[in-house]
């Protein structure tokens, strides 16, 4: 029921609302299914995001998360593609070729599922998440997976217009 921005990360973000880019975040919330919070908690979560976010200059276009937990069978819980589909209908946006920046499994093949850039970032979940990619990938899944240190340095190389060169390097 807490939240703590990662060092760097509300910067980047803000970098790319200045430049015009919409920053959409997709999330499970399964601890409002187990019962460990409520959605006056989240809410409040969301709120003291986007005022630290307001006071760097950058904006949340849109935040949609999936209550439900693992064992609900939903279609919305990552990595089914649901959310990102909600997504797509209701922002009237294309998601082939999106960079979708995460840091679990979940997150990449989830963007993976709808077409979607997966870039996984090395903060949070990342650490852990690496090599579970590489075995994904050992498998041939994923890839197509960029990985970056963190969201300024993804936020950097799209800004700077070398993503795709990012893109490139990945798959050797």
């Amino acid at each position: 029921s807490e939240w703590i921005a990662i060092p760097g990360s509300l910067e980047a973000i803000a970098r790319l609302s200045r430049a015009d880019y919409r920053v959409v975040v997709a999330t499970n919330q399964s601890g409002i299914a187990r019962g460990l919070y409520d959605m006056e908690t989240l809410n409040r979560i969301h709120q003291k995001m986007a005022k630290a976010l307001g006071e760097q200059g950058g904006r949340i276009d849109a935040i949609f998360f999936c209550p439900h937990g693992p064992d609900d069978n939903c279609d919305c819980r990552k990595p089914k593609p649901g959310l990102l589909h909600e997504i797509k209908d209701r922002l009237k946006v294309e998601l082939a070729g999106v960079p979708l920046v995460g840091d679990s499994l979940r997150d990449l093949e989830c963007a993976e599922a709808v077409g979607a850039l997966p870039i996984l970032v090395r903060t949070g979940k990342g650490p852990r998440t690496l090599p579970q990619l590489e075995n994904a990938q050992a498998a041939g899944k994923l890839l197509g997976t960029v990985v970056f240190d963190d969201l300024a340095a993804f936020t950097e190389s799209l800004l700077r217009g070398d993503l795709e060169d990012a893109i490139a390097a990945s798959r050797g």
